[in-house]
């Protein structure tokens, strides 16, 4: 009877155990592309995981950000934007506000390519042309609003900005300029910004020296270290890259830097413990075009390659940036990390979920999703699993623990 208890006990305890998480802005909580959630479905029946929903949100390629229920994010459609607050559970629309807002379909479909940020019950959004706004994330209620390329005068980069707001403390950081501006959350007013100079297409990155909080920008030929009290540059790293095109974020473990671009450039390992960035290695194994690697006990998965090549998902060792195996067939996808499993979506709308490990890719559940290009990184958040494509499409996976296949 006792033991009968204890079994039961046990049981009636294993929901307590399973860890959903929100994920606020892009690439999640700490900008890693890794999501401490547990829990979740790793394995899907024959034909596939449930569909919870279905929206359809506009051109564009931003990715999600999820909280207290919500699901943000963003779209063009006959020549405005849109900034979408879904409910995260049913697809329904909470708000929306629209501008107008070129598509810009310069070699691609176009539309926004920057993800919206939740702080604070408040949610970021930044155009390609600089339209930048502080909504109330509950009802949409506009808290403040300007263009930064107006105000600043610093000018557009051609493909648009594409960085990713980042709150940090009372700041909002953003890749606009030559090394990043900052501006107060609150109000919207200016608190620095850097030289009028083509921005990259990644969005900042956080780290620390000393007592001194670090951001890390990309402009169009080089990676700055910029102190966020003063906005002052404390190092940079020239990256020349064909086109311009730093789009990918750093990645920041410990003393150490990865900085990746495509189109033939490849990646390398910086030490940064010092005054000056030492480089550990280069090469051209891990070629990011704009989408970021996650790196998970020492070893970098992502997308090798860019659009005039063929593309590959690969495991890069960190340390020495070595190959430990290549997968074809996801095209120029995207991906993210949640316990020890890498959630891929492929260019072609398939869902795959494999371990993260460095002696194979082996999915243990797979589904076609979505059709049409999908660029876009999926989110995983509290039992459910967010993808798009280039269109607008949008559909929620269902992958809650109660729902076994």
């Amino acid at each position: 009877m006792r033991r009968w208890l204890l079994r039961l006990l046990v049981v009636s305890l294993l929901p307590a155990f399973v860890r959903a998480a929100d994920w606020p802005c892009w690439r999640g909580p700490e900008r890693t592309g890794i999501s401490k959630e547990t829990g979740w479905l790793e394995q899907w029946p024959k034909d596939g995981p449930t569909v919870g929903w279905k929206a359809s949100v506009g051109i564009g390629f931003s990715s999600f950000a999820v909280q207290d229920g919500r699901l943000f994010t963003l779209g063009n459609d006959n020549g405005k934007d849109t900034v979408w607050c879904l409910d995260a559970g049913t697809g329904k629309k909470v708000w929306s506000h629209s501008y107008e807002s070129a598509l810009d379909d310069k070699q691609f479909e176009g539309g926004p390519t920057s993800t919206p940020a939740v702080d604070d019950g408040h949610v970021y959004s930044l155009s390609r042309w600089g339209d930048l706004f502080c909504f109330e994330a509950a009802g949409g209620k506009i808290v403040w609003s300007k263009n930064i390329h107006k105000e600043t005068g610093i000018r557009i980069p051609g493909w648009g900005f594409a960085s990713s707001p980042l709150i940090h403390e009372n700041l909002l950081l953003l890749n606009i300029g030559e090394a990043g501006v900052a501006l107060d959350k609150r109000t919207g007013k200016l608190v620095w910004a850097s030289g009028d100079k083509d921005a990259g297409y990644s969005s900042p990155v956080l780290c620390k020296r000393g007592d001194d909080w670090l951001a890390v920008f990309s402009a169009d030929d080089s990676y700055s270290a910029v102190n966020l009290k003063t906005g002052k540059p404390v190092w940079n790293v020239r990256w020349l890259t064909r086109f311009g095109l730093n789009a990918v974020d750093p990645i920041i473990t410990s003393d150490n830097l990865f900085i990746s671009s495509g189109y033939g450039k490849g990646g390398a390992l910086l030490n940064i413990a010092g005054m000056e960035p030492k480089e550990v290695w280069r090469s051209r194994n891990m070629r990011n075009q704009f989408n970021s690697c996650v790196l998970l006990d020492g070893f970098l998965y992502g997308i090798d390659g860019d659009t005039t090549t063929k593309s590959f998902l690969k495991c890069v060792e960190l340390k020495t940036g070595d190959v430990k195996w290549s997968h074809e067939g996801v095209g120029m996808g995207a991906l993210m990390c949640a316990a020890g499993k890498l959630i891929v979506l492929s260019e072609k709308g398939e869902l795959l979920v494999a371990p993260a490990s460095p002696e194979k890719f082996a999915p243990t559940a797979q589904a076609k999703v979505l059709d049409g290009k999908c660029w876009t990184v999926p989110v995983l958040a509290n039992g459910r699993i967010y993808c798009r494509n280039a269109a607008g499409d949008v559909v929620c996976v269902d992958v809650q623990s109660h729902k076994k296949p």
